[in-house]
C-alpha cells in the first residue's frame, strides 16, 4: 500500500476512467489541485508562552462552483490529507449535483490539550492566515473531525471582522443564532441513514434483524448509532478513540451517548469521556469491533482503518463509509472478493455538504426553512443519488464506489471538458 493518502484516493478515479470516456483536459485537470496553502498560526497560550501551529487549506477544483470543505483538527494533518480530503470533496458535490467545488482544511494540532479560549484564539488566528483565499463565493468552510458550530462560530466572527462586513455565507455548520441552519448539525449522519435504508432492503435486510457495530463515536458516528436503534436496528458495538463496548442483545445507544456529554470536560467544545468507562458491557479494541460478525459495520473515524492487513478478517457483508477515506483502495479489492458491498463515503457522508450548500443559500437570501424543510430536502436528494448510483453499478457490473466515482465523473466533465 502506498504512504501517500494522496495517491491511494487517486487508485480510485484511474478504476473509474477504465469505464467511461472523459475529455483529455478533464482528466488532466484532475490530477492537480487548483491551489494548496500551508501558513504558520501562532498562538499566545493561556501561561503567556507562544506556540506556532502547522495550518492548510486546499481548493482542488472550483469548476462547478466556489470551494467548499471542512476543517478539521488533528494531531496527523498534514497536507497530504487535505489534498485527499478535497478532491474526495469535489467528488461528493458532484455526486450530489451541488454547485460547489472540492476543498478541505486543518490544523496540526490536539485540540484536547488546549483550554477554550486557546481554541478560540487559535480559530480565528486560522481564519486571519487564510481570510485572503476564502469567502462566499470563493471558498467556504465547515465543521469536521474535532471542529464544531462553537469553532465555526469563531471563524464567521473573525472574518465578519477581517472583512469589515456581516459575512455569514463563509462558513456553514455555524450556530442557529449567526446564519445556521437547522438540521446542519445532524445531517451527515441523518443523510447516510438515508442511504442505509435505500440499500439494505434491496437485500430484503429488516431492522430489527440486522446487527450493526459503529467506529467513531463523535458527532456523526453517534447520531448513526441514534438513528439506527431509533429504527429497530440492533446497535452491539460502538467505540471511540481509546476503544469499544459490545453488548449482543443490543446496546442502549440514548444512555451511551448521554454519558459521554454528562461527563464532557470542555463543555460545549469537546467531549473527552470515554465510551470504555461504560463497564456494565463487554470492553473491545477498535480492531475487533472492525472484525466482529454483524451485518452492517460503519467505519465513522479517519482514514485508513480496513486496509489490506485487516480487509481478509472483515466479516460484515455491508460496510457504510461514515468516516471519508475509512478503507484503502488495496482493501477494496479484498473487500470485493470477498462479496462484501462498500457503500462510498463519496455517496454517503454527503448529507453534511448537501445541507451546508442549503443554509448557504439561506445565508445568500435572507429567507431561513424550518427542520422539516431542510430534512426533506436531504432526504430526496440523498435517495435520487443512491438510487442512480445503484442503477450505475448495475448497467457497469462495477462496485456501488466505482459506480459513484463514474456518476460524478460525468457531471464533473461536463463543467471541465470545454477545452477539447
Amino acid at each position: 500500500m502506498t504512504n501517500s493518502l494522496f495517491a491511494d484516493a487517486n487508485i480510485r478515479l484511474e478504476r473509474a476512467l477504465k469505464y467511461i470516456q472523459i475529455s483529455p483536459s478533464t482528466e488532466e485537470k484532475l490530477k492537480y489541485p487548483k491551489s494548496s496553502l500551508a501558513v504558520s498560526i501562532p498562538l499566545r497560550m493561556d501561561d503567556g508562552s507562544l506556540k506556532v501551529y502547522q495550518g492548510y487549506r486546499v481548493i482542488y477544483n472550483d469548476s462547478r462552483g466556489p470551494g467548499k470543505g471542512g476543517v478539521r483538527y488533528h494531531p496527523s494533518v498534514n497536507l497530504d490529507e487535505v489534498k485527499s480530503l478535497a478532491f474526495w470533496m469535489m467528488f461528493k458535490c458532484a455526486v450530489l449535483n451541488l454547485p460547489f467545488g472540492g476543498a478541505k482544511g486543518g490544523i496540526q494540532v490536539n485540540p484536547r490539550e488546549l483550554s477554550k479560549g486557546e481554541l478560540e484564539r487559535l480559530s480565528k488566528n486560522y481564519i486571519s492566515a487564510i481570510a485572503d483565499y476564502i469567502g462566499p463565493d470563493r471558498d467556504i468552510l465547515a465543521p469536521d473531525v474535532y471542529t464544531n458550530e462553537t469553532v465555526m462560530g469563531w471563524m464567521v466572527e473573525e472574518y465578519s471582522n477581517i472583512t469589515r462586513q456581516i459575512s455569514w455565507g463563509v462558513v456553514t455548520g455555524k450556530p442557529l443564532t449567526m446564519g445556521g441552519s437547522e438540521g446542519r448539525s445532524t445531517a451527515t449522519a441523518t443523510g447516510a441513514f438515508h442511504v442505509i435504508q435505500t440499500i439494505l432492503p434491496k437485500f430484503e435486510k429488516k431492522p430489527e434483524q440486522t446487527t450493526v457495530a459503529v467506529q467513531g463515536f463523535g458527532n456523526a458516528g453517534a447520531q448513526i448509532a441514534q438513528l439506527l436503534y431509533q429504527a429497530g436496528y440492533k446497535v452491539v458495538a460502538v467505540s471511540d478513540s481509546r476503544g469499544g463496548i459490545y453488548c449482543e442483545d443490543g446496546l442502549d445507544i440514548p444512555s451511551i451517548r448521554e454519558y459521554k456529554e454528562s461527563n464532557s470536560t470542555v463543555k460545549d467544545v469537546y467531549c473527552q469521556e470515554t465510551v470504555c468507562d461504560l463497564r456494565e458491557n463487554d470492553v473491545i479494541t477498535n480492531e475487533e469491533l472492525l472484525t466482529l460478525e454483524v451485518d452492517v459495520l460503519i467505519p465513522a473515524a479517519l482514514e485508513n482503518q480496513i486496509t489490506e492487513e485487516n480487509a481478509h478478517q472483515i466479516k460484515a457483508p455491508f460496510i457504510f463509509e461514515v468516516a471519508n477515506g475509512p478503507v484503502t483502495s488495496s482493501a477494496d479489492l479484498i473487500l470485493e472478493e470477498k462479496g462484501i458491498r462498500v457503500i462510498p463515503d463519496i455517496l454517503v457522508n454527503a448529507g453534511g455538504v448537501t445541507v451546508s450548500h442549503l443554509e448557504w443559500v439561506q445565508n445568500r437570501n435572507g429567507m431561513y426553512w424550518d427542520l422539516e424543510k431542510v430534512q426533506q430536502h436531504l432526504k430526496e436528494g440523498m435517495e435520487r443519488e443512491t438510487e442512480v448510483i445503484w442503477k450505475v453499478a448495475l448497467e457497469y457490473e462495477v462496485s456501488m464506489r466505482t459506480a459513484a466515482y463514474i456518476h460524478s465523473l460525468k457531471r464533473l466533465d461536463d463543467a471541465m471538458g470545454f477545452d477539447d
